[in-house]
């Protein structure tokens, strides 16, 4: 298994009536701002524990990092014993959970500095985005790893969004979006080198370790509420997103890899040249690819993902 360089420290934060898990790496120091990496879809804040190994030893020198897992991920509380009712999840919920998170570290210091730098992946990405939009001033530096956003929806589709919305809750409450077992963590390790053809044996076992937990003898299920399987409700509203994009005013760094997987996902209703057109919106745009990665581009180059975020934040 894959053995971590810089040990990292295991924390819970009180946010909005849930218990955040957050992972944390070095000391708040005064005048250095703080980095908060925010993982994407069905992964978890760990995830970036590669990229921190890579890190230069310069670069660590006064840096507090910061990789919470997002609720209803991890061990960010996310059992209807812990917060009855929460059934699905909507993105303004993550934008809350992050100010809140901010405010908490930002508070951790003695000479508070007034900004962060911030890092998402996927739809960690997309999050920080619409974050850095809606708070500009929190924001120091901004690096955006393949979060694309969505297909842009028009206001025709209301109605048969809601319903599938309310059918797909019923189905959650039948138990019809349960997530799969997987036979011990070498399973889950499959199960991730499956997606990511890529990813070595040691890293999946050591991500599988963080990604996973035993539910019963010998069967292990991914730390992650069903509920995000669910349709979100609401429509993705491209304007909305532009507006948001052109308020942002910190430096954006926008990282691609070179997989494009695009079009695996969304069959031509969204593309690469679509999303270079909409990121155009944001003032002040710097644009990099990741050589020989998919989207997990943060297992795939550490080393060359890390060298990208240093050289960006210097």
């Amino acid at each position: 298994m894959y053995q971590a360089q810089r040990a990292s420290r295991s924390e819970f934060v009180r946010i909005r009536q849930l218990n955040y898990h957050v992972r944390t790496w070095g000391q708040p120091t005064p005048g250095v701002a703080p980095l908060v990496m925010v993982h994407g879809w069905m992964d978890v804040g760990a995830s970036y524990q590669f990229v921190v190994d890579a890190f230069e030893e310069a670069f660590m020198q006064g840096r507090f990092i910061i990789a919470p897992d997002w609720r209803g991920f991890g061990l960010s509380s996310w059992e209807k014993t812990h917060y009855p009712g929460h059934d699905n999840y909507w993105f303004p919920d993550y934008m809350a959970d992050l100010d809140f998170l901010i405010d908490h570290t930002l508070a951790r210091y003695t000479e508070a500095p007034t900004q962060i730098d911030l890092v998402g992946h996927s739809m960690g990405g997309n999050v920080v985005m619409l974050y850095a939009g809606s708070r500009p001033e929190r924001i120091r530096r901004l690096i955006n790893l393949e979060g694309f956003g969505m297909p842009a929806t028009k206001p025709t589709q209301a109605p048969k969004r809601y319903a599938q919305w309310m059918d797909e809750l019923k189905d959650l409450y039948k138990g019809e979006k349960d997530l799969k077992t997987y036979p011990g963590l070498e399973g889950v390790a499959q199960r991730l080198m499956k997606t990511n053809p890529r990813l070595p044996l040691d890293k999946a076992l050591w991500l599988a370790s963080h990604w996973s937990a035993e539910v019963s003898p010998g069967q292990w299920q991914i730390l992650g509420d069903a509920a995000h399987k669910i349709t979100n409700a609401q429509l993705y509203r491209v304007e909305e997103v532009l507006a948001l994009y052109a308020n942002i005013s910190a430096p954006v760094l926008s990282v691609e890899a070179s997989d494009n997987q695009m079009d695996m996902w969304w069959k031509g209703r969204f593309t690469l040249a679509e999303f270079h057109e909409r990121i155009q919106s944001v003032p002040h745009l710097k644009q990099a690819l990741v050589t020989e990665a998919g989207h997990m581009l943060h297992h795939d180059q550490p080393a060359q993902l890390a060298r990208l975020i240093e050289d960006f934040l210097a």
